[in-house]
């Protein structure tokens, strides 16, 4: 008995619906992990009162301005926070999504064990 090819087509959506959540939930996972840094260099710089600080610029460090560097990691957590609830909104309609075809796919599969 061979699978019906709108039954196959049906199973390759799934399986790319799946692999884009994997990469959603990864970049996600990223953002998140990249604000936690941005909040402990945060809680860093409120602690220097009056000392020097250093950015990495490949392998070197250079001196820059504090008030400067607060206010691009404010813009960069800012950013990151965007990113992390635009790639909840398409979590939701990839869940969405999966949920109509999963129900599409039950009820192929019904009426094929039924011939």
């Amino acid at each position: 008995m061979e699978i019906p090819r709108q039954l196959q087509d049906k199973f390759a959506q799934m399986q790319t619906l799946q692999q884009q959540m994997q990469m959603n939930s990864m970049q996600k996972q990223q953002l998140i992990m990249q604000s936690a840094d941005i909040d402990n260099a945060l809680e860093e710089l409120e602690n220097i009162k009056k000392g020097k600080v250093y950015k990495s610029a490949g392998p070197l460090l250079v001196e820059v301005d504090a008030k400067e560097t607060r206010k691009k990691l404010d813009d960069d957590k800012e950013l990151a926070a965007a990113k992390i609830g635009m790639l909840e909104k398409q979590e939701t309609k990839l869940t969405n999504k999966m949920s109509e075809l999963r129900a599409e796919l039950q009820n192929m599969m019904k009426g094929f064990q039924a011939q």
